[in-house]
């Protein structure tokens, strides 16, 4: 069975772990009103999925 001999170390391991990374978050403008939102998701800023009332937002 094969066992290795050094204990890696923090650097070489952190080293051949730098390319897992998070993936940016995407990002889309709402069809109904141009605010940012993240798609499959009903719009933060209108309410709307799909063309459709979901939520209701308070204007302030």
């Amino acid at each position: 069975m094969a066992v290795p001999k050094k204990r890696t170390s923090k650097q070489r391991q952190r080293k051949r772990r730098t390319h897992y990374k998070a993936d940016a978050v995407a990002v889309h403008s709402c069809a109904r009103c141009g605010d940012p939102k993240q798609p499959h998701r009903v719009c933060p800023a209108c309410g709307y999925y799909r063309n459709e009332a979901v939520l209701k937002v308070e204007l302030d």
